[in-house]
């Protein structure tokens, strides 16, 4: 069975943007671990807001994500009745559609955001590894990338790195318990 890992960016005070929705805070000056990540995908699972922020580096001259390989996009909207060509919409039971998705062939699969939809994979039991680039800095406010979970999630340490700008790789199996 495919994984599905949450990777992103986040604040070392725990928020995956700032008070406005601005992540100019995430460093983009070296690959801090992409290609490896890169060569375990095919698919990304998204949420509306991020989709809609990927569109406009897609539509502008701006790489939202240098080096990204094409994925399939299974884009995660109650709300919007269309989107790109190549990309799947899924519109209900995002947590029986994640599951039909994850048990198909494939590589893993990139859970990129946004916070709600990884709010309920996490609910769901249906996150395998969190993938997170702890940046040095605190925000003081901003979306939280962790909100309200009724119950303890046991995490075991896969891999960590330190690179030389502060910012620290941490890689963590999900045990659901």
């Amino acid at each position: 069975m495919r994984k599905l890992i949450l990777g992103l960016a986040i604040s070392l005070d725990g928020y995956i943007e700032g008070t406005k929705g601005e992540y100019d805070w995430c460093f983009t000056d070296q690959d801090y671990g992409l290609k490896v990540f890169f060569d375990r995908i095919d698919a990304m699972f998204i949420g509306r807001k991020s989709y809609e922020v990927m569109q406009q580096h897609e539509n502008s001259s701006d790489d939202a994500i240098p080096g990204m390989p094409v994925l399939t996009e299974y884009v995660f909207s109650k709300t919007l009745t269309s989107v790109k060509a190549g990309a799947v919409l899924i519109a209900n039971d995002a947590v029986a559609e994640a599951q039909r998705i994850k048990s198909e062939q494939g590589k893993d699969i990139w859970l990129f955001g946004g916070a709600s939809l990884s709010d309920a994979m996490m609910k769901a039991g249906l996150l395998d590894e969190l993938w997170l680039s702890v940046h040095p800095i605190l925000l003081g406010d901003g979306k939280p990338l962790f909100r309200g979970h009724s119950n303890r999630i046991s995490l075991n340490l896969l891999e960590s790195k330190t690179y030389e700008t502060g910012l620290v790789s941490l890689r963590y199996k999900v045990i659901n318990v």
